[in-house]
C-alpha cells in the first residue's frame, strides 16, 4: 500500500472513533521520518485508547502492521509509528501546548474524503 493510501486509511480509522480536527501533512519534502503525518484530538484516555486500536485494526487488516505504538500508559498524546506514516492521538490541551500543526508549517495538508 502506497503512504498516501495508509494515511487516508489511518485518518478514517481515526474518524470512524470519532477523532477530532483530524489533519493530514504531507512532510515527504521536509522530513525524513516519514512521508506523513497524522494529528488529531481525542476527547478521554479510553477514546486515545479506541483510536490507537482502530488504526492497529485497519491497518493490520490490510496486510500491514505498525511498526511501534508509543505513549499509552499516557493519557495525554500517543503516537502511532506505522513506518511511513506517523500518527499523533492527542488531548486537546497536549494538543495545544505541542503544536505540531505549527511546527510543521511548511507541510501541505492533504485533502480528500476519509473513505
Amino acid at each position: 500500500m502506497d503512504s498516501k493510501k495508509k494515511a487516508m486509511l489511518c485518518a478514517k480509522a481515526a474518524s470512524d472513533k470519532k477523532a477530532e480536527d483530524i489533519i493530514i501533512l504531507d512532510v515527504r519534502k521536509i522530513s525524513s521520518i516519514a512521508d506523513y503525518f497524522i494529528i488529531c484530538t481525542a476527547a478521554s484516555t479510553r477514546q486515545i485508547k479506541a483510536v490507537y486500536e482502530n488504526i492497529d485494526k485497519a491497518v493490520s487488516a490490510a496486510g500491514e502492521s505498525p511498526y511501534h505504538i508509543e505513549g499509552t500508559d499516557s493519557s495525554q498524546w500517543v503516537l502511532v509509528d506505522c513506518f511511513d506514516v506517523v500518527i499523533h492521538i492527542f488531548n486537546e490541551e497536549s494538543r495545544n501546548y505541542y503544536s505540531l500543526e505549527r511546527l510543521w508549517g511548511d507541510a501541505p495538508r492533504v485533502t480528500g474524503r476519509l473513505k
